[in-house]
C-alpha cells in the first residue's frame, strides 16, 4: 500500500490559506488604526470575574478608567478628516469581512 501525496494541493492549500490570513489581519488592523484616529477607542474597562484566574485589583481598575478617559480624548484632526477615517475604518472592516466569506464559500463550495 502506497500513500500519494498531491504536493501541488498541498502548497496551493497553504498558499491560500497564508493569503487569506494575511488579509484578513491586515485589514482588520488598518480598520483598528483608522478607527482610533476618527476618535472612537474602543477601550474596554476590565470586568472582576468571581470565578476566573485572573482577577483584577482596584489599582488596575483606576488604571484602566484612566487609559479610557485618556483614549476618549479630543483627536488633533479635523471633523473632515475624521470622518474619511472613520469611512476607511468601516472599508477596512468590510473588506475583513468579505475576506472571511471567500475563505467560508471556498470551503463550502470546494474548488
Amino acid at each position: 500500500m502506497s500513500i500519494a501525496i498531491n504536493w501541488l494541493a498541498f502548497v496551493t492549500v497553504f498558499a491560500a490559506a497564508l493569503t487569506g490570513t494575511i488579509l484578513v489581519v491586515g485589514f482588520y488592523s488598518i480598520g483598528l488604526r483608522l478607527l482610533v484616529r476618527a476618535g472612537h477607542a474602543p477601550v474596554v474597562a476590565p470586568a472582576e470575574f468571581t470565578d476566573a484566574i485572573t482577577v483584577i485589583s482596584a489599582k488596575q481598575a483606576a488604571r484602566a478608567v484612566k487609559a479610557a478617559a485618556k483614549a476618549a480624548q479630543r483627536s488633533p484632526l479635523s471633523d473632515t478628516q475624521k470622518r474619511v477615517a472613520l469611512a476607511g475604518a468601516y472599508a477596512s472592516f468590510s473588506l475583513c469581512a468579505l475576506a472571511v466569506l471567500a475563505g467560508l464559500l471556498l470551503i463550502v463550495l470546494g474548488r
